[in-house]
C-alpha cells in the first residue's frame, strides 16, 4: 500500500478543514441524519452513526448540533428524507474517483457533478466500472511517539486489524474492516493513545502514480467537488509524488 501518500492525503485535507467549517458541520449533519433513519440513534448498535459522531467531534462539530441531528435521523425531529448515492468518475489520466453522496434530490446530484467533472477535466464512469477497485475499509492513524511498534500491533490485531503501515515518518496507519471500527475504536483509546484520524473510506487495492501536474489537476477537481453540499467525500487511487506540496 502506498502508505506515505495515502496518509499525507489525508492529512493535507483536514488542515483545510478550518476554511469550509459551515460546510463541514453540514456534511456531518447530514451524514449523522442518514444514519440515525438507517440504523436507530444509539451509537453502540449502529457503526455508520458511531462513525459519524466521532468524526463530527473530531471536526469540534457542537454537540447540541450532533444530538439535533441524530434526533432529526430518528424521526424524533421533523427532517430532510435523504438518500446515500455513490457515483464513480474518472479524474485526468484515467485515475479512478469514487464519489460518496447524501442527498435528497438525485436529479440536483448528478448534474452538478457531471459539470464540475466537466469543467476540471474529470468525467463520469459506468456503474461498476470503478468500484471493483476499491474496497471499504476502517481507517485509523496515530502518532508515533511514546508507542512501540511491536505493541500497538499486538492491540491492534487483536482488535480485528489487518494490516498497519508503519512507513510514513510520523505516524502509524491501522486498515481494518469496516465491522472492526468500533472494537478498534476502543482499543486505542484504552490504551491511551491518540487518534488523529478515523474514518470509514473506500480504500483503492492498487495505487497510480502521478506526476506533480496531474495531481495538482486532480486536487483541483476533487475541490471542486467538495464544494458540492450533497457530497460527503471523494476517494481515489493516485499516489502523489513524495515531493509534492499542494500549496506551492
Amino acid at each position: 500500500m502506498a502508505g506515505h501518500s495515502h496518509w499525507a492525503n489525508i492529512q493535507r485535507k483536514k488542515s483545510k478543514v478550518d476554511a469550509k467549517r459551515g460546510k463541514v458541520f453540514s456534511r456531518w449533519a447530514k451524514l449523522l441524519m442518514a444514519a440515525a433513519r438507517e440504523g436507530g440513534s444509539d451509537p453502540s448498535m449502529n457503526l455508520k452513526l458511531r462513525y459519524a459522531i466521532d468524526g463530527a467531534k473530531a471536526d469540534n462539530m457542537p454537540n447540541d448540533s450532533i444530538d439535533r441531528a441524530v434526533k432529526k435521523g430518528a424521526g424524533e425531529l421533523e427532517g430532510q428524507a435523504l438518500e446515500e448515492v455513490v457515483y464513480e468518475a474518472y479524474a485526468p489520466g484515467g485515475i479512478a474517483l469514487m464519489i460518496e453522496t447524501l442527498t435528497d434530490n438525485r436529479n440536483r446530484t448528478a448534474p452538478n457533478i457531471r459539470a464540475v467533472l466537466a469543467r476540471r477535466g474529470g468525467s463520469m464512469a459506468n456503474s461498476g466500472s470503478v468500484s471493483f477497485m476499491f474496497n471499504r475499509k476502517a481507517e485509523f492513524a496515530i502518532p508515533k511517539e511514546g508507542i512501540e511498534e511491536d505493541e500497538l500491533m499486538d492491540v491492534a490485531l487483536e482488535a480485528g486489524a489487518e494490516d498497519i503501515t508503519t512507513d510514513e515518518a510520523d505516524i502509524f496507519g491501522i486498515t481494518a474492516p469496516p465491522e472492526a471500527y468500533n472494537d478498534l475504536d476502543k482499543a486505542l483509546r484504552d490504551q491511551g493513545w491518540e487518534i488523529l484520524d478515523a474514518a470509514l473510506r473506500s480504500v483503492p487495492d492498487n495505487y497510480v502514480a502521478i506526476d506533480a501536474d496531474a495531481a495538482t489537476k486532480l486536487l483541483n477537481l476533487v475541490e471542486g467537488l467538495e464544494d458540492d453540499d450533497d457530497i460527503q467525500a471523494v476517494h481515489h487511487n493516485a499516489e502523489f509524488p513524495d515531493d509534492f506540496d499542494a500549496e506551492s
